[in-house]
């Protein structure tokens, strides 16, 4: 019996912006989708770039505190959108908006969560099939 090279899709949660783990450049792809969910200034951080774990760390911490955000920008809108001024037709379609980010920020969550565990699992300091990595 012969083993795939490239193991089958990993889930629902793996973003399809993210190759297959094991397969061809699937790291770099995962780092990539990463440094899109973290600030620009920290993307260019050589110990980011050198550890994608590391930046899955950072992105996983990202988002957990964009969630927060999220659910506050929610619980308060009520309370606070009719001081602004704002319409009832307006108030209404934030909450709404506030509501659906905060499903969409969870399944990011889970998705870097997934990510994560990936890119942890390969070994750390060590590529896939290879010899473990030299400091650069």
């Amino acid at each position: 019996m012969t083993m795939p090279l490239t193991p089958a899709h990993p889930g629902q949660d793996w973003p399809c912006q993210v190759k297959t783990p094991g397969s061809y450049d699937w790291e770099r792809s995962a780092a990539r989708w990463l440094r899109e969910l973290v600030p620009a200034r920290y993307a260019g951080y050589p110990a980011l770039i050198r550890h994608p774990v590391l930046l899955a760390r950072h992105a996983q911490l990202q988002v957990q505190q964009e969630i927060r955000v999220a659910r506050t920008a929610l619980q308060t809108a009520r309370a606070d959108l009719p001081r602004l001024g704002l319409p009832e037709s307006v108030i209404e379609h934030t909450i709404k908006l506030y509501a659906a980010e905060v499903l969409q920020l969870q399944h990011i969550a889970r998705s870097v969560r997934a990510v994560t565990e990936a890119l942890a699992g390969r070994g750390a300091g060590r590529r896939p099939g290879g010899p473990p990595r030299r400091g650069r």
